[in-house]
């Protein structure tokens, strides 16, 4: 386990909030990290060389000779120039929140997909960071006319650098029309499509286990426990099935190279019908998770879509707490994913929420399409069923105007 320092920096002009540093830390121990000290340094304004003060990097850098320290982590995003500089005076390796992160989405990739776009965030970070000794590493190159000092090992590394970024994103924008294609006979045969986000850790894997009444999701009191998508089934009451999807948590400071590496996977939340936007109503930056939340749905254009406010793990909050929420956020809904209370009301808002595209519609059968019972239930949510004199069924259902155009076909209207 690596011995870490912490640093986060700020201008005297600001205020921040001392949890900032706490989420840092539990990034720096996802990661595989021992955080062995912590520092908050307040700046009049940040250096352009070394992002703090020359003063303060020396008592630092005694604290990691004295401890031994493998590694800094600064919670700023630090520059090429600057992570040389820090580097020379500090006696261990230098990385910022970006370089943390990058690392734990690498350990927890598991999909062919996911690795994919983590490599590319990976080498679009190291690209400009690449640093080359000189001619020492130059190379040469046989041949009349062709002596000399040859490519440096830095121009060739960057060369191989660019041309495998220039394949993963062809491989990317492979994946992304698979993807499409996946999601094209999805549509096909519709069913409700329900996308569980939210900030890291608010426990959106634990409520699809819950949902689905199995372990089928890897959860852990983890930041970025799991990072692939995963989608399940979920039967309703009402009749039919809905598509609950765990999508990847977010978090403060969300590194751009990550948000355009992911695009094509947070896609999928703008394709949902109704967004689960999960809290985690135990943190005391409950507000500012919300509002990262939403700044990245505005980013993906997903904003537009019907979203439920779902505040996760109440079992951890005192009485006085939860009735003070509940009255703050009449709409929302209260449950705790961990002892499967309160999704009975979730799946009803659910199911309330979807009626603005799968509207409630008539449909009947004859007593000569009772074949048709199994894709009716398959392709629509059936509220009511009843029999009619003939014989036959008459039936109320929610189905989307697709879904209902194509049962219209084969069945005939009452």
């Amino acid at each position: 386990m690596e011995k870490v320092i912490l640093i986060g920096a700020s201008l005297k002009t600001d205020f921040t909030h001392s949890h900032a540093l706490e989420e840092l830390a539990r990034l720096a121990e996802t990661a595989g990290g021992k955080v062995c000290a912590a520092y908050h340094v307040r700046v009049q304004s940040f250096n352009a060389a070394t992002l703090i003060g020359t003063g303060k990097l020396q008592e630092i850098a005694a604290e990691c000779e004295s401890q031994q320290i493998d590694s800094v982590i600064f919670d700023e995003e630090i520059t090429p120039a600057q992570q040389k500089n820090l580097e020379d005076i500090l006696p261990a390796k230098v990385i910022d929140r970006t370089r943390l992160i990058l690392d734990i989405f690498a350990q927890r990739a598991r999909t062919q997909e996911g690795k994919l776009q983590v490599e590319l965030a990976q080498l679009n970070y190291l690209l400009p960071r690449l640093s080359g000794k000189g001619t020492a590493m130059m190379q040469q190159k046989g041949g009349i006319g062709m002596r000399g000092p040859g490519e440096r090992k830095l121009e060739y590394d960057r060369r191989r650098l660019r041309a495998r970024i220039s394949r993963l994103e062809q491989e990317i924008e492979q994946v992304k029309k698979e993807r499409s294609l996946r999601r094209e006979k999805r549509q096909r045969v519709p069913l409700p499509q329900i996308a569980l986000i939210g900030y890291t850790n608010a426990g959106k894997s634990t409520l699809l286990n819950s949902l689905t009444q199995e372990q089928a999701v890897y959860a852990d009191d983890k930041l970025f426990a799991t990072l692939d998508p995963t989608t399940r089934r979920v039967p309703m009451k009402g009749g039919g099935q809905m598509l609950f999807t765990d999508t990847v948590g977010f978090i403060q400071k969300l590194p751009h190279s990550l948000v355009s590496a992911f695009r094509a996977t947070l896609e999928e939340t703008a394709f949902a019908d109704v967004l689960l936007h999960v809290h985690d109503s135990a943190s005391e930056e409950r507000e500012t998770q919300s509002q990262t939340v939403h700044q990245i749905l505005t980013d993906l254009q997903a904003s537009r879509l019907p979203i439920i406010d779902v505040f996760n793990k109440t079992d951890l909050l005192s009485a006085p707490r939860l009735q003070a929420l509940k009255k703050a956020y009449p709409q929302a809904i209260f449950i705790s994913a961990q002892n499967a209370k309160g999704l009975d009301s979730l799946l009803k808002a659910v199911e309330k929420a979807l009626k603005t595209k799968w509207k409630v519609r008539p449909l009947q059968l004859s007593t000569k399409q009772a074949d048709m019972i199994g894709q009716i239930y398959t392709r629509s949510l059936v509220l009511s069923s009843t029999a009619t004199a003939d014989g036959g069924l008459k039936l109320k259902i929610m189905a989307t105007d697709g879904n209902y155009s194509e049962l219209l076909k084969k069945t005939t209207l009452p």
